[in-house]
């Protein structure tokens, strides 16, 4: 993981709605920290700097160094990770923000999350398709060993082969949480449409019943034809006297 990451914040006075929705207006983003059982601090930070700290490649598992000045005491540093961001439903803006204070020398435990590298065998020669079962892991380490990510390569993998848990590498100090039995990444076989003759049969329609089905469709005549009509008779000539 980067090192700590350095963010100044304030101690919020104002509660409710209304004071949030005008700090928000001021670009600056309400915000608690959890420590333990001490409770919460109420907080805020301008919304720039917590957009920056986000933009790191440990994203939400970034370690921060949170410096909090204001109120009765001297300005106060804690280290913290994000446990929370609340986000506006449509332009995904950041609402609120909560803080887990932690201990540099406690192990935690966190998601990780996975990525692939490599093309699987099963798909660039076989024309298999690869699934991807689970995006994340939980792993439990210190805070300083927390990785941006766990990557696992799947280039060796056949059609119909998957990797699992206990398959996957991750460097010293990290512990993975999840069983070791569940299946990360599958190759499987692509689904091939079956043909309506099949689809039918699989309905309940027997065979010879979709042949007689399709004879009957066959003698039936096109739509808006006019019906065939018998020529008429030519009049008989009357009988001479």
């Amino acid at each position: 993981m980067d090192k700590k990451i350095i963010l100044k914040a304030d101690v919020r006075t104002g509660s409710g709605k209304t004071a949030a929705k005008d700090l928000r207006a001021k670009k600056i983003v309400p915000a608690n920290v959890y420590s333990g059982s001490s409770g919460a601090i109420s907080i805020q930070v301008p919304i720039d700097d917590l957009a920056g700290v986000l933009q790191t490649k440990a994203g939400e598992n970034v370690l921060i160094t949170l410096k909090i000045s204001g109120g009765k005491s001297a300005i106060k540093e804690k280290t913290v990770l994000i446990k929370e961001i609340q986000r506006e439903p449509i332009r995904d803006g950041i609402l609120h923000v909560d803080f887990n204070e932690i201990s540099l020398t406690e192990t935690l435990k966190i998601d990780v999350p996975l990525s692939v590298k490599g093309e699987p065998i099963g798909v660039k020669v076989d024309g298999g398709v690869l699934e991807h079962i689970m995006w994340e892991l939980q792993v439990e380490c210190l805070p300083i060993d927390i990785p941006e990510k766990i990557e696992v390569d799947v280039s060796n993998l056949k059609l119909g082969e998957s990797l699992h848990v206990k398959d996957i590498v991750v460097p010293k100090g990290v512990k993975i949480l999840n069983d070791s039995e569940l299946i990360v990444v599958i190759v499987k076989t692509p689904k091939v449409e079956a043909p309506k003759e099949e689809l039918e049969v699989e309905a309940g329609l027997e065979p010879e019943l979709i042949r007689k089905k399709k004879e009957e469709e066959g003698e039936a005549e096109a739509p808006g034809a006019t019906p065939a009509v018998a020529p008429k008779e030519a009049p008989k000539e009357a009988k001479k006297e």
